[in-house]
């Protein structure tokens, strides 16, 4: 088993995949490193480059029991990448990784270079080292170095976060933030339903009303991009992400 899994959605990130593979390849040294990536339905060359370095597999196929072959990075790291036939959207494409991951330690990375693995450090300690934590966001608020980019994804991201702290009755600071680490045994509790972004939601309300998980958060680097350089996330993910934190609180889905 190894001691971490990274669930890696990637959807037309032919410019960023090579080099977060690599970063998250090195990160965590000493510790044992499984890649997860499932190609969304991807149509730039990003499919094409990893079906051209790394053995694959089909969400059919994995779903039929045949399991994914695994390609060795180093000696403490291997990937499996799982193909979607087609775009499902970011919270498909984490069921489908969270399906196939098997370490004990869990946190989802996305395919782009706007959160730096490095971050993992911290999140990594207070889990599986000092073992205060079952969970832990990292948080883009926290003072750590951060690109200075739109006014109302900020608001939107601290107006849900507000909300979501309210109706759950925790305090943190971004809960739409990618970086979410856990341990296996709150994996095995969660119950994601939502293949958009509203799996960010989902999976924060499952956890928070479980009212059993130690939860931390930490600060980490955010180099985000504009949509210009390839972001995704538009106004309306916003909107969805409001009507989730009420639906996600009456019925979280697990």
């Amino acid at each position: 088993m190894p001691d971490i899994s990274i669930l890696v959605p990637a959807y037309n990130e032919i410019g960023t995949i090579a080099e977060i593979l690599d970063l998250i390849g090195t990160a965590l040294p000493g510790v044992r490193k499984e890649i997860i990536v499932v190609d969304d339905g991807s149509k730039d060359g990003t499919r094409d480059w990893l079906s051209g370095k790394y053995a694959t597999t089909s969400e059919e196929d994995l779903a039929g029991g045949q399991g994914s072959p695994v390609s060795t990075i180093s000696d403490e790291c291997t990937i499996r990448v799982i193909f979607h036939s087609g775009n499902k959207g970011k919270g498909g494409a984490i069921r489908t990784a969270m399906r196939a991951a098997t370490g004990a330690v869990l946190i989802i990375q996305d395919a782009d270079l706007e959160y730096d693995p490095g971050d993992w450090n911290e999140m990594y300690r207070l889990i599986a080292r000092k073992k205060v934590a079952d969970v832990v966001y990292g948080s883009r608020f926290h003072g750590k170095s951060h690109r200075s980019l739109y006014f109302h994804h900020y608001l939107a991201n601290r107006l849900i976060s507000v909300i979501f702290n309210v109706l759950c009755n925790q305090t943190l600071t971004d809960i739409e933030t990618c970086y979410k680490m856990f341990t296996r045994e709150v994996l095995d509790s969660l119950n994601i339903t939502a293949n958009d972004f509203g799996m960010e939601v989902q999976i924060s309300c499952q956890i928070a009303l479980a009212r059993k998980w130690r939860v931390y958060e930490t600060a980490i680097h955010y180099y985000g991009r504009t949509y210009q350089e390839g972001k995704k996330i538009n106004w309306k993910d916003g909107l969805k992400a409001l009507w989730y934190l009420g639906r996600y609180r009456v019925n979280p889905g697990n």
